[in-house]
């Protein structure tokens, strides 16, 4: 099916089709529910299905199960003298007890911080302080991060202080750590103990709590990416993530027969979102493959575990699709998944939707401070389709693209930024009304910074960045145009496209390319591989080419990076 032909497309709601405008309406309703409430529709419709394996941990639970525990650890929290709006920072992996406590904290009144693993100290710090954080439930350890020795530099009164009574002064707002593992440590709590103090707190005192929750109130604090510089802290509501989860979970048809295979971080949105609550909202069934991105971990669980839908960030699937063992495994059960966070080349999708044999995949469009995913393409939708757009608008959002100068609204088919409006945009930044204000206009429009096109169907085209177009000689430089065509070279796994400084014409374009295994190129190779086939002062007069590239937690490369590295060499 075509993006005309789209059943969405009969729904735009555009008086002057000329412009750049698009409205949402849809087939449901908002869904008026907080997460704790919509669990409890999902247990009580769906209890006896698998809502989660975690397979390198070898546990398992059904809807009912998960809940149990849930409900057992949020009432743990309000044993350790949680209120309603403080703030539960969560950093760990991707494992069984994040699911668990991401349920909790909403349904205690918490507001979940989810933390990076991979933070160091002045990272953890700053956040843990920007948030004002009470009860910070933590990984022992996380790859080569010694968690419990950072927390123990930061707040040295954990070697002296019992549990609970934390007084430090670099970190003044937190009084209890919870080590999600068993170990005995100085000043903190054990995971079990917290849930046996949660069998002090009588299921009616939490249901009561419960019930003084609205569905505005905030659940989630995400910090951006830092694509940019310092991450800030996105306040998201039950109102919009819930909503956001249930609309991803429609496009992609989920049922309680689906398992979503996650090897997508869940402290950010893809997996928080995306994932958890896409499948909660069904009644479809988690799956994690490992604590962090495994691809061969991720291709045995296909298998094992049945999936029907695979998640990633495109850097993901390439890994998985190189891997050699890739042959040995049956993928006979996949039908649908989702990607995100960078352009997924039409070579690479043709991969995907191949050998995943992932007919009805979909490419998703949205970021932190929007709940997750704004724009998605329809599981019919052309092969063409889903590599040149980020697809259709979800229900119950709006969308405008104007001149990033005037914002004006421009014409279809015009390039400008992307403005969004709808119940998905962000309370706003904590504690930054500056930052919020910068971000949101009067009028309730979230100023993304993406350039993007309108089509005249109501799909969308996702061109770059403001920041990242480059301007040479007085010409406009879309880098993603470079990088699709970069892409097609036979040697190339990876390419990403910046502007860097020059005297003569301002900027100059750089291109940093990773090669596939076994591959061997050349600077001059690559240039005479776009002579006459791009425009001349399109072609990168700088050539680099790296292993791997810095990465922001979601997958994204951080082209500012990039740009730090060019100048260093």
């Amino acid at each position: 099916m075509s993006a005309v032909d789209s059943p969405l497309a009969d729904n735009l709601d555009c008086p002057r089709l000329d412009r750049s405008y698009l409205s949402r309406p849809a087939r449901q309703p908002l869904q008026g529910e907080t997460i704790g409430s919509f669990l409890d529709r999902t247990v009580a419709q769906h209890g006896e299905c698998e809502a989660l394996v975690s397979r390198h941990q070898g546990t398992r639970y059904t809807y009912r199960a998960l809940d149990a525990s849930v409900r057992l650890l949020a009432r743990g929290l309000l044993a350790l003298g949680l209120q309603k709006g403080d703030r539960v920072a969560l950093w760990s992996a991707n494992t069984a007890e994040w699911l668990i406590t991401q349920y909790a904290a909403a349904r205690s009144g918490g507001i979940l911080v989810s933390l990076n693993p991979a933070y160091r100290l002045r990272e953890v710090e700053y956040a843990l302080n920007l948030a004002g954080v009470t009860i910070l439930i933590a990984a022992p350890r996380f790859r080569d991060t010694d968690h419990v020795a950072l927390l123990q530099e930061l707040a040295p009164e954990l070697r002296t202080c019992a549990p609970g009574n934390l007084a430090a002064a670099r970190l003044p707002s937190l009084k209890h750590i919870v080590y999600t593992t068993d170990a005995v440590q100085a000043g903190a709590w054990r995971w079990s103990e917290v849930m046996e103090l949660g069998k002090t707190i009588p299921d009616e005192t939490l249901r009561r709590e419960e019930q003084g929750i609205e569905l505005d109130d905030p659940v989630s604090l995400q910090f951006t990416s830092g694509t940019t510089g310092k991450p800030k802290g996105a306040v998201l509501s039950h109102h919009s993530l819930v909503n956001n989860g249930f609309f991803i979970g429609e496009r992609l048809q989920y049922t309680p027969a689906d398992r979503v295979c996650v090897p997508v971080p869940l402290f950010h949105c893809f997996g928080m979102v995306d994932a958890n609550l896409s499948a909660m909202t069904h009644g479809s069934a988690i799956v994690l493959p490992s604590e962090t991105f495994d691809p061969l971990a991720s291709l045995q669980t296909i298998e094992a575990e049945r999936c029907t839908s695979l998640y990633g960030v495109p850097t993901m699937f390439i890994a998985e699709l190189e891997h050699p063992r890739f042959d040995e495994f049956n993928y006979d059960s996949l039908r649908t998944g989702l990607t995100g966070g960078a352009p997924v080349p039409i070579e690479l999708m043709r991969r995907i939707t191949g050998r995943f044999k992932m007919r009805e995949f979909t490419v998703a469009y949205g970021m932190t401070e929007m709940s997750g995913v704004s724009f998605q393409s329809e599981p019919d939708d052309h092969l063409d389709v889903r590599c040149h757009t980020v697809g259709a608008m979800l229900p119950h959002m709006e969308c405008k693209i104007v001149d990033s100068g005037t914002c004006r609204i421009v014409p279809r088919g015009t390039p400008g930024e992307v403005c969004m409006r709808g119940y998905m945009v962000m309370r706003g930044y904590w504690n930054d009304p500056e930052a919020t204000n910068a971000a949101i206009d009067e009028a309730g429009w979230m100023h993304t910074g993406d350039v993007g096109i309108l089509r005249d169907d109501g799909y969308a085209q996702i061109v770059g960045r403001i920041k990242d177009m480059i301007i040479r000689g007085g010409e406009n430089i879309s880098p993603r145009e470079i990088e699709e065509f970069l892409y097609t070279h036979p040697a190339v796994s990876q390419v990403s496209v910046i502007g860097i400084p020059d005297p003569t014409y301002g900027e100059e374009v750089c291109a940093w390319v990773s090669l596939k295994e076994g591959a061997t190129v050349t600077e001059e190779e690559i240039r005479q591989f776009c002579k006459g086939q791009i425009a001349t002062y399109k072609i990168p007069r700088v050539i680099r080419f790296t292993r791997e590239f810095p990465m922001t937690a979601s997958g994204k490369i951080q082209k500012f990076r990039l740009r730090e590295l060019t100048a260093g060499q």
